[in-house]
C-alpha cells in the first residue's frame, strides 16, 4: 500500500511508534524512524534488522530547528523525497494541577506540539515542490474528552487537533493531505505507567470489551497514509473501540 514511498516517524523506537514501522515497512515504505537517544534508536534499528526490516534512525532534538534540519537535508540526498510525516512522539501527564509546575507543563507542550510544528514547516516546503504529501499527527482518545488529572497532557492533544484541522485547509491546494489518529487506551508503556485507579474505568467504558493493540492503531495510520484515503483530510480519526466518557 506504500510501496515507493519515503516515510518519517518520530516516537517510532517503541510501543505504537514502533509498530506504525513496522506496519510501513510490511507496506513496502521506506521508513525513517526518530527517537530521543541514540541508544534507543540503535536498539530499535537492531531489532527490526533482526525481523528482517532495514530502517535508517535519527535522533534529532524536536524543539532544535537546527537538527531537525540538518536532517531533514540528509533524508533528501538519500531518497531524493518524503513523502509521509508522522508525527508520533509525545509524551503523557497525570498530576493534578496543584501538583504540575510550570516547567512540567512546558515540558509537555514542547514535545507534544511544538515538535509536531517543527517537523512539519521542516518537511512542507520538500511536500510543496512536488504537491503531494500525507502528514500524520497522533492525537488521543483525551483530547475529545479531556481526563481526570494530568491536565497538559489532553490540552496539549486539543492543540494537536486544532494543527491537523488548520493545516489541512492551509495545504490542501498543494495536495498534501493532514489528518490525526486518536488512540484509546492501547496497550503501550505509556499506558502502563499510568496508575490502576485511572485506567480501569476507562477500559470499562469499551464496548468492544478490550484495550486496544499498537497493530489496531498503527492500521488506523497505514489507511490514512495510503491512496485509499486520498480523498480524507482534516479529520481526527478515533480508534478507542467506541469507548466513550
Amino acid at each position: 500500500m506504500l510501496e515507493g514511498r519515503v516515510a518519517i516517524i518520530t516516537g517510532g523506537t517503541r510501543g505504537i511508534g514502533l509498530e506504525i514501522v513496522r506496519t510501513f515497512k510490511e507496506n513496502k515504505a521506506e521508513v525513517i524512524l526518530f527517537g530521543s537517544k541514540k541508544e534507543t534508536v540503535e536498539e530499535a534499528v537492531l531489532k527490526l534488522k533482526e525481523e528482517g526490516m532495514e530502517v535508517k534512525g535519527y535522533y534529532p532534538n524536536l524543539n532544535s530547528t537546527e537538527e531537525i534540519n540538518q536532517v531533514i537535508e540528509e533524508i533528501m540526498k538519500d531518497y531524493g523525497h518524503i513523502d509521509i510525516l508522522v508525527n508520533n512522539a509525545g509524551i503523557s501527564a497525570n498530576k493534578k494541577i496543584e501538583d504540575t509546575t510550570s516547567e512540567d507543563f512546558v515540558k509537555i507542550m514542547d514535545l507534544n506540539v511544538n515538535a509536531i510544528f517543527n517537523m512539519t514547516k521542516a518537511v512542507v516546503p520538500y511536500m510543496k515542490e512536488r504537491k503531494d504529501g500525507v502528514i500524520l499527527n497522533t492525537s488521543s482518545m483525551v483530547s475529545i474528552y479531556g481526563q481526570p488529572s494530568g491536565v497538559g497532557y489532553p490540552t496539549s492533544k486539543f492543540a494537536v487537533n486544532g494543527l491537523t484541522k488548520s493545516l489541512a485547509r492551509e495545504l490542501a491546494p498543494f495536495h498534501i493531505r493532514v489528518n490525526a489518529v486518536a488512540p484509546g487506551i492501547t496497550n503501550t508503556d505509556m499506558v502502563a505507567s499510568l496508575p490502576k485507579e485511572m485506567i480501569e474505568p476507562l477500559i470499562k467504558t469499551i464496548p468492544l470489551g478490550r484495550i486496544g493493540e499498537p497493530r489496531d492503531i498503527a492500521n488506523a495510520f497505514l489507511f490514512l497514509a495510503s491512496d485509499l484515503a486520498s480523498y480524507i483530510t482534516g479529520i481526527v480519526l478515533s480508534v478507542d473501540g467506541a469507548a466513550r466518557s
